[in-house]
């Protein structure tokens, strides 16, 4: 599985500034132990009643430092949709070995994870007990770039030039399937192992093309004005349309929970719907969490993300189960996971 490594760095590069620990309570507490990582429950009063009711404390740990891929989870917090939920839900950066062995662990009930980074954690001897419960983005955003003068406008035109690579063989096979179906030899593209943290810096040195996110990298590009081309991986082949990114659950939590994890994604749902609705508003919510970010950046991305959220399925959060198994028999097909993925691998039975 990717832990904390050029992997992760190239998913959301662009947030190495942002690195301290993030944390926001539901119930708008100022107490930074709230948040019961066991998923227990603490005791408030109501104002009308006076009697004594129940709250969920609950964490939720990020993938990354905040960005637009978790607007909704902000929005949920300051609009008070987990609160009115009876959730108080602590919103944590993950630790050094990632999201998923958090939440597989139960020090959080939940967190942000990617479909193809899941795929390991699944097929290993002792699979990592996480499901997806909802998926934050309809499609993949991510795609090659590269400087419009170097002329690869599709990926049958990038033999002959350079990559930079982090070295997976599930992303070089991602490429070498879309360089071959477009009648390209993969053997004469030039692989540089390196993390490019500077997009604009590294297409302008020695690096023909990177892989981005639309929702970022490519809106820092458009900022500074640079002609690029963009190939989305899902224009090219469906199968490459999987989730990223997607909310995961403990299993053991999700199935002894129900109540409580219908509630989450209820309020979760909600905070999506805002973000999808009100881009401006969200983008102001995300900046007051994350202040070290850049505003013109935020709203831009912001704009974007919220054509994305729901896009065209019938409402934010639906996995589609064929598409999602399209991806992991794709992976199977091609040996790239240490054991066979079944059908459904990874995916919540009750997910949105």
């Amino acid at each position: 599985m990717r832990k904390k490594s050029v992997i992760k760095k190239r998913i959301i590069s662009v947030f190495l500034t942002a690195m301290m620990l993030v944390s926001v309570t539901a119930c708008g507490s100022q107490n930074a132990g709230s948040g019961d990582t066991t998923g227990g429950t603490t005791e408030s009063k109501t104002e009308s009643e006076g009697a004594p009711t129940e709250t969920t404390d609950l964490t939720l740990v990020l993938d990354w430092a905040p960005n637009t891929n978790h607007t909704g989870l902000y929005a949920a917090v300051d609009k008070g949709y987990f609160s009115e939920a009876g959730l108080n839900v602590t919103i944590v950066q993950p630790p050094e070995d990632g999201a998923a062995t958090m939440v597989a662990s139960g020090d959080a009930q939940f967190g942000v994870e990617f479909q193809d980074t899941m795929a390991p954690a699944l097929s290993q001897e002792n699979p990592l007990p996480i499901s997806a419960v909802a998926a934050i983005l309809q499609h993949n955003t991510s795609g090659l770039v590269s400087l419009k003068e170097k002329g690869i406008d599709s990926f049958g035109k990038l033999p002959g030039h350079s990559y930079a690579t982090w070295d997976s063989p599930t992303e070089q096979a991602i490429l070498k399937t879309l360089v071959e179906k477009d009648g390209g030899d993969w053997s004469q593209v030039k692989l540089i192992s390196t993390y490019v943290e500077d997009i604009f810096a590294g297409l302008n040195a020695d690096i023909d093309s990177v892989w981005i996110y639309a929702g970022w990298e490519r809106i820092r590009l458009e900022m500074e004005n640079i002609d690029y081309n963009f190939l989305l991986f899902k224009d090219y082949d469906p199968v490459f349309d999987y989730y990223n990114p997607v909310i995961v659950g403990n299993n053991d939590y999700l199935q002894q929970n129900p109540d409580v994890t219908k509630a989450f994604l209820d309020a979760v749902k909600k905070g999506y719907e805002f973000a999808a609705n009100a881009p401006e508003e969200a983008a102001d919510i995300l900046l007051k969490n994350a202040p070290e970010l850049d505003e013109t950046l935020v709203k831009k991305s912001q704009a974007y993300l919220s054509t994305q959220y729901i896009d065209d399925a019938d409402s934010w959060g639906v996995i589609d189960p064929e598409r999602w198994n399209r991806f992991y028999h794709w992976l199977n097909e091609n040996n790239l996971v240490e054991k066979e993925l079944p059908e459904n691998a990874g995916l919540a039975e009750n997910h949105l």
